[in-house]
């Protein structure tokens, strides 16, 4: 979370995931069409990293639904209401709940696990699928 909203931010974002996920070739990025992502310097880290970019349809705000839902969730359960005196305050307010809502929110669409427990069993069951 930064104060301005260049490239880099995304840019720096991206290469934060991929260096603690190590993700798979063929990930597939998606976003919306904010100046950011669509910047020619987020598109070439893209390549560089061998990632295939996606993109909403122009107007389409349904491309974008599950991630535009989070964070409503997080303005409603975390920022409405609070006078937050500094950019630090936010910043704490919006990662305590993201922490929140990866590691203790229980989803009912994922079986009422949190993301995290959720992930975890499934890397568990291709572990011994492999095995």
């Amino acid at each position: 979370m930064q104060p301005h909203m260049h490239a880099s931010l995304v840019k720096d974002a991206l290469a934060m995931a991929w260096w603690r996920r190590r993700p798979a070739a063929g990930l597939i990025f998606h976003s919306d069409r904010g100046s950011q992502c669509c910047s020619h310097e987020f598109q070439y880290a893209l390549k560089d990293w061998g990632i295939r970019a996606s993109m909403s349809r122009k107007g389409n705000c349904w491309d974008n639904a599950p991630t535009e839902s989070l964070w409503g969730r997080l303005k409603t359960a975390s920022l409405y209401g609070r006078k937050l005196a500094t950019r630090r305050e936010a910043t704490d307010a919006v990662l305590d709940w993201m922490a929140f809502y990866n590691h203790r929110r229980l989803h009912s669409s994922l079986g009422y696990l949190s993301p995290m427990q959720y992930e975890q069993r499934w890397y568990e069951a291709r572990r011994k699928k492999a095995a």
